[in-house]
């Protein structure tokens, strides 16, 4: 029986012993890190024509294109990230960039581009498509653009720096090793000499876990073991990149700018009429020229004895260009280069031709789709402008999330002077009756323009009209229409219907309404005080000026108002 026990004692220790040893095998085993070193093309997985884009510290999911020893990126990241003055037509396949004195244009396949007229040739190919992909080459992109970056091999990567300020690093103590995970068990990127330089990527992924997520400065990311690296430090990304300056013709004084609304040649015969009521008018806007069809051509009716005339009183003239012609497609007219330099070159030839101070553009049926194309007209526009000593001003809805394709900031850097029309509150196709320009809505206009756009180039249109609503309930439902009148015609409405009007707070106007037979008329005028009322918004504002739509439905007293502001 003892016998037995000694045996099974021994047969204990020798199977704990045993237990122990694995137990210590197993503890080293976990202790011991990893030496499996994965191949950096075999984790990046990068053809021999692509390369990985590496964006400040952020491997991008796009890859870009190597090609006859150039980097080609990808059109939609150019515009996207790093240069949005960018343009491609896809119908003409011309890539186009703007300054703010220059048009550059490159066609696909080729080194050569022009600037203005002068042609130029870049050492590689500028644009290359692969199908309906288009690819642009970093170094034209660089040009013009404040970035830089380094390519590397094996696998071929490209790490950009594009964003300037103070970035975290750190560098390495001893030799160690880079991992593709926080763990001595990860595979290994990269041996890491001692003094090697590491940007961190992330400073709190994984802290508990005693590593740190870097970067080395050819681009490879990974986790670094915190006891292997010294304490971290500020380092500044400076750029000796000087960005274009855009210039502005800027007006002494502030603008009082009226519409002058031209609808055959006749009508010019009377602009000394309209003008002879006025005070403290700047400017006149004649609506002469409109998009006449489809491959950008216009039609005029200026006229040189009509810009004597105004300038003879000192009033500067900026002829109007809208694109009301609804048989025109404003998408086809836009969207081809040729077709957007065909309108350009025809609206500066009648500039030049008749001594036209400035351009005034009024597109407002710019669609969503054609929105990038129309932002583009406006900065190929304003080049020719600019080398011309042309104003250009350019007409926009009160700013509103549905219109953002407008880019009034863009406008607010390339044109001289962005105008905002504060009414049609409530228009001719409102289902509801209400106010033309409440003071709420100039405000909220005022309001939203100066988050975009300097206040020293924003005008701001107001209305010397109203709306006359008539209601009437058909079928259980109101039907609403309305006709638009000038201020002394909305005032004498009230007045032939013996209807005293009540000053409405909310909207900063007088209000009135009547019945006849089954129909309600209402009306909320535009005279001197709700004139004032958006005036005084204006001034505080510091705005460039105003312009009155249009001349000839203003009342004469409200010049008095105006010029108590505008002087």
């Amino acid at each position: 029986m003892e016998r037995k026990t000694k045996q099974a004692i021994i047969g204990t220790s020798i199977a704990l012993l045993i237990i122990f040893i694995i137990i210590i095998a197993s503890v080293m085993k976990s202790l011991t890190p990893s030496k499996e070193v994965i191949a950096l093309d075999e984790y990046y997985k990068v053809s021999d024509k692509e390369v990985l884009i590496i964006l400040q510290d952020k491997i991008y999911d796009k890859k870009g294109l190597l090609a006859d020893g150039q980097i080609y990126l990808d059109y939609d990241t150019v515009v996207k990230t790093f240069n949005k003055r960018f343009h491609w037509d896809g119908f003409e396949n011309i890539l186009s960039y703007t300054t703010p004195t220059e048009v550059i244009k490159a066609e696909v396949g080729s080194r050569e581009y022009f600037v203005n007229k002068n042609k130029k040739e870049a050492d590689k190919i500028i644009v290359k498509t692969e199908g309906e992909q288009v690819y642009v080459s970093i170094d034209f992109v660089k040009q013009y653009t404040d970035l830089d970056y380094e390519f590397y091999e094996e696998p071929n990567r490209a790490v950009i720096e594009y964003k300037t300020g103070d970035y975290l690093y750190t560098t390495v103590k001893k030799t160690t090793q880079l991992r593709i995970e926080p763990s001595i068990k990860s595979k290994i990127l990269k041996q890491l000499e001692a003094d090697t330089k590491l940007l961190y990527v992330d400073t709190s992924e994984v802290v508990k876990k005693g590593f740190s997520k870097v970067m080395t400065e050819d681009g490879i990311i990974g986790y670094v073991k915190n006891k292997n690296i010294r304490e971290s430090y500020y380092e500044t990304i400076e750029s000796d990149y000087v960005a274009p300056e855009y210039t502005h013709i800027s007006k002494k004084g502030a603008i009082n700018l009226v519409w002058h609304q031209v609808t055959n040649r006749d009508a010019n015969n009377g602009l000394l009429n309209l003008l002879e009521k006025t005070k403290s008018v700047t400017t006149v806007s004649p609506t002469w020229f409109k998009v006449e069809n489809n491959d950008g051509n216009i039609s005029s009716l200026a006229s040189e004895t009509y810009v004597e005339r105004a300038h003879s009183k000192g009033i500067e003239v900026w002829a109007l260009v809208d694109d009301f012609n609804p048989e025109v497609n404003m998408l086809e007219v836009l969207s081809y280069t040729s077709k957007r330099e065909k309108l350009i070159n025809e609206l500066l030839a009648e500039v030049i031709k008749y001594n036209i101070d400035g351009i005034n553009i009024d597109f407002e049926r710019i669609s969503a789709e054609a929105g990038g194309y129309y932002i583009q007209f406006i900065r190929e526009l304003s080049v020719k402008c600019r080398n011309n000593d042309i104003v250009l001003s350019i007409d926009n809805y009160v700013p509103a999330e549905y219109s953002a394709y407008y880019d009034r900031g863009e406008q607010g850097i390339v044109a001289d002077y962005v105008i905002i029309m504060a009414y049609d509150e409530h228009h001719g196709n409102s289902e509801v009756s209400g106010s033309v320009s409440s003071i709420g809505f100039v405000e909220q206009a005022i309001k939203r323009t100066l988050e975009m756009v300097p206040k020293e180039r924003i005008i701001m249109g107001i209305p010397f009209y109203t709306r006359l609503w008539k209601e009437v309930q058909e079928n259980g439902e109101i039907k609403v229409t309305s006709e638009a009148l000038g201020m002394s015609s909305g005032i004498d409405a009230l007045e032939r219907n013996d209807v005293e009007p009540v000053w409405d707070k909310e909207a900063g106007q007088y209000y009135g309404e009547y019945q006849i037979d089954d129909a309600t008329y209402k009306i909320w005028l535009e005279e001197d005080e709700s004139i004032e009322a958006k005036l005084k918004l204006i001034d505080q504002a510091d705005l460039a000026g105003i312009a009155g739509w249009k001349l000839g439905l203003e009342k004469e007293s409200v010049w008095n108002i105006i010029q108590k502001y505008i002087n």
